[in-house]
């Protein structure tokens, strides 16, 4: 079955800067889109980064110039490089991918920015 496991999270002081690692298993990795979406208390889960499997990119428009979205094909990965963190990044950051009609989520991680 299709697997998204986080890791990178953390606590790091405003201005600092973290990089998320989503490891896939159980796909053809290579052949599709992956997503980085965060979730704030109260707030609706919104789409922070995309790159498709040419490696087009897209962003939030609240992290462009910050955050840089990439893949790694051979190690099944897709990272996410956060820099020039601010409070308002705090969120719980989730990797995403669809395959056919069937979406799936990973566990997440946290991320806080606070001094």
């Amino acid at each position: 079955q299709v697997q998204l496991v986080e890791s990178g999270g953390g606590l790091v002081q405003p201005g600092g800067s973290l990089r998320l690692s989503c490891a896939a298993s159980g796909i053809i990795f290579n052949i599709y889109t992956m997503g980085w979406y965060r979730q704030a208390p109260g707030k609706q889960r919104e789409l922070v980064a995309g790159i498709t499997s040419g490696g087009t990119t897209n962003y939030a428009d609240s992290v462009k110039g910050r955050f840089t979205i990439s893949r790694d094909n051979a190690k099944n990965t897709v990272y996410l490089q956060m820099n020039s963190l601010k409070p308002e990044d705090t969120a719980v950051y989730y990797c995403n991918t669809q395959v056919i009609l069937n979406v799936y989520w990973g566990q997440g991680t946290q991320v806080t920015v606070s001094s």
